[in-house]
């Protein structure tokens, strides 16, 4: 027999019996959240990055007095060569959506046979 998982997540207090209607009712509504969450930051981090875009493009325009005519370089004011530091606030963004993507979508629940597995390997050899 096995006993009903209680999920400090969900809402279920701790020592009642829910059936399981409810708690599969209580999981769907934490996932809505965390989706809600992540649409919501990658709105807001979207926003952010086209502004730092648009004032390194405006910053750079004007250090390299003008278009990047002859490429992107680590160094800064050389004529029409744009610094490229831009990059790695987008790789970072990149990684930062990538994870919660992945945290969000495709990371599944812990199921009751990992639960009860990791139990029996806690208690070790009798």
């Amino acid at each position: 027999m096995s006993k009903p998982v209680e999920d400090a997540g969900t809402g279920v207090a701790p020592g009642t019996q829910a059936n399981g209607d409810q708690l599969l009712r209580q999981k769907a509504i934490k996932q809505l959240e965390l989706r809600r969450r992540f649409h919501m930051d990658l709105a807001v981090w979207t926003m952010v990055l086209l502004l730092v875009t648009a004032v390194w493009a405006i910053t750079e325009f004007n250090n390299a007095g003008g278009w990047p005519t002859e490429g992107f370089s680590e160094s800064s004011s050389i004529p029409h060569v744009w610094n490229m530091w831009i990059l790695y606030p987008l790789i970072g963004w990149a990684f930062y959506v990538g994870v919660r993507a992945w945290k969000t979508y495709l990371q599944k629940p812990i199921s009751e046979r990992e639960i009860e597995r990791e139990m029996e390997r806690q208690a070790g050899p009798r």
